[in-house]
């Protein structure tokens, strides 16, 4: 199809990140894109100043609802991962017959060299960036894109057969796949996540299973001998599998004994490293080195190399990220914790008594887990958001009563540190989406940061 987009118009719906960088490399490789735009609040001069400078004459724009007539001359169509693909206007194009790609795909359909790729539905921003600043380490350039914020397509054109790439790929990105091909991916976990959009955990599940797509047994998968699903879909995967796990003593692949890391072999275990070399915290970022080592390895980068920067790579913004300490009080943001088992992982990488916010936009997700994973380390849960009441209701049912109900995101920080003791803990972790409130996770995580360091000590 790349041969065919020369002057062919190709239908770009959506004009955020995504969208934006799918108009540019269409644009580059000679395409007439069409941007539909189908928020109305928005206007054509709004969506143009967010295309890049030399895109903007060269790009037709359609707010609202496209025609039969537009839609008569389109070849091929680039969804924005928010649009799910049985949406009205998605199922008209199926109807036409009109191929559709999701950005990933046409990125890599122009993209040389070597694709990693990452998803899972939690930790796949910490272990992408990790993996690439190995990469980079390495191989002394490597580009590092996907949902963690960064447009692959933009960058596809730079790519050549020396470059290595590594994604950090959703589950909506990859309901679009067609010729995409990792070399090495992995699944870090599948939980309930995205029901909304996805309906059931199988079909969940199988667009995560998807970034094995064109995978061979010249390939490799990392996945996560702890999680029933990935577990179950190494024994189908059609990349060599290597596992990982903090809770069995593996004969193959990466496990943890204790607190050091090991490499198995054929039963030989060889230790890797103590967790206590680096700077992370927490038992899912132990998940996140041993899949970052594992997928390095297969890369054919040297342990030693791998270890060093381990070592020295700090937490990801917005992921169980240490903010501050004041009067007494460490603060921790975890705005990426967007799900409820997300947070159990914030809430276990605390180790003192903590407050808890919590709550936000309703993505279908049930809170019992979360809740019975307090132990004594929450002592006060503070709950904001369009989920407030549905999780008040589930902590009534685990005898969790000590919650209150806070309007504004400003009201919920001024009373945690209000209600925070010397030696304390304030934890931003919400079990939710952001979109009800914020449009996004970083805004939300960086409002906590901004309030948090204004504070006095």
């Amino acid at each position: 199809m790349t041969a065919d987009l020369k002057g062919k118009k190709v239908l770009v719906i959506g004009s955020g990140l995504s969208g934006v960088g799918s108009v540019n490399l269409l644009n580059k490789v000679g395409a007439l894109p069409v941007v539909l735009e189908e928020n109305t609040k928005v206007t054509e001069e709004d969506i143009r100043n967010k295309l890049h400078e030399e895109d903007r004459e060269n790009t037709k724009i359609i707010v609202g609802t496209i025609s039969d007539e537009d839609l008569a001359d389109i070849v091929l169509t680039v969804p924005s991962p928010a649009v799910p693909l049985d949406a009205p206007t998605v199922m008209r194009i199926k109807d036409k017959n009109i191929p559709i790609w999701s950005e990933i795909e046409l990125a890599f359909n122009f993209a040389k060299g070597k694709m990693v790729a990452i998803t899972g539905t939690n930790g796949k921003t910490t272990t992408t960036t990790l993996v690439g600043e190995i990469m980079k380490a390495h191989f002394g350039k490597a580009y590092v894109v996907g949902n963690i914020g960064v447009s692959y397509a933009e960058s596809a054109l730079e790519m050549d057969e020396s470059s290595v790439t590594v994604g950090e790929i959703s589950s909506f990105q990859l309901e679009a796949v067609d010729n995409f091909h990792a070399n090495v991916s992995a699944i870090l976990n599948i939980t309930p996540d995205h029901l909304n959009r996805h309906h059931t955990m199988e079909c969940y599940a199988q667009m995560k299973e998807n970034i094995t797509h064109n995978q061979t047994q010249d390939d490799t998968c990392v996945l996560n001998y702890d999680n029933e699903y990935t577990r179950d879909f190494g024994g189908r995967c059609p990349a060599k599998v290597v596992f990982f796990s903090t809770k069995e003593k593996l004969t193959d692949g990466f496990y943890l004994d204790n607190e050091d890391i090991y490499m198995a072999t054929a039963g030989n275990a060889m230790k890797i490293m103590n967790i206590h070399d680096m700077n992370l915290v927490g038992m899912c970022n132990v998940e996140n080195v041993m899949a970052a080592i594992a997928m390095s390895l297969a890369m054919d980068v040297p342990l030693a190399t791998i270890l060093s920067v381990i070592r020295t790579f700090k937490a990801v913004e917005h992921r169980i990220e240490f903010v501050a300490t004041k009067r007494g009080v460490d603060y921790y943001n975890d705005s990426k914790g967007t799900n409820p088992d997300a947070a159990i992982q914030g809430v276990r990488a605390m180790c003192k008594p903590t407050i808890l916010i919590g709550g936000g936009y309703d993505k279908g997700n049930e809170y019992d887990e979360w809740i019975e994973s307090f132990g004594d380390t929450i002592k006060l849960l503070v709950l904001i958001g369009q989920t407030k009441e549905k999780i008040a209701e589930c902590c009534d049912k685990h005898g969790f009563t000590n919650y209150v109900f806070k309007e504004t995101y400003e009201e919920a920080l001024e009373f945690c540190t209000e209600s925070a003791n010397q030696g304390d803990a304030v934890l931003l972790s919400p079990a939710c989406a952001s979109w009800d409130m914020f449009p996004n996770y970083e805004t939300r995580g960086k409002r906590f940061k901004d309030y948090v360091n204004k504070l006095s000590d």
